[in-house]
């Protein structure tokens, strides 16, 4: 912007008062000093609307970057699950192939902390079996033993 120093803006009364004259000299500063004013507010606007506009183009630019690494994810957790799906075929083509249900290594993982912590003796008894529960009968076999 261009820069004025106290000399200029006394010298530029100066030649105001002379063209203007003293009578109308307080109303032509009120109307300058309105326009100013005016014109302060419009460009604040114009740059707080530029503000805006700059924020809300972080945010879809953020949210594109999210979207692209939920997406990266998902594609990554899709060939891990194509991955365990294969193993498990590959494990136990029969079960899967036979009921569409996951084989018995699979589906007892998660009785496997249960066994490890099964392993290590009760504190206060020194039991080893003081955790480990009685599980009851799977589908495939009858409560009496017999297949």
């Amino acid at each position: 912007m261009m820069e004025i120093s106290f000399g200029k803006l006394v010298l530029l009364a100066l030649i105001a008062l002379i063209v203007l004259g003293p009578e109308k000299l307080p109303g032509a500063a009120r109307t300058a000093g309105a326009l100013l004013r005016r014109m302060r507010s419009g460009w604040d606007d114009v740059r707080a609307e530029v503000e805006r506009e700059l924020q809300i183009e972080e945010i879809k630019r953020a949210a594109r970057e999210a979207a692209a690494k939920a997406e990266a994810a998902q594609g990554e957790l899709d060939a891990t699950l194509a991955q365990v799906r294969d193993l498990q075929n590959a494990a136990s083509p029969v079960d899967a192939a036979a009921t569409g249900e996951p084989s018995a290594a699979i589906a007892g993982s998660a009785a496997a902390p249960a066994a490890t912590a099964a392993a290590e003796p009760d504190r206060a008894t020194g039991d080893l079996f003081a955790d480990t529960a009685v599980a009851a009968p799977g589908p495939r076999e009858s409560p009496h033993g017999h297949a």
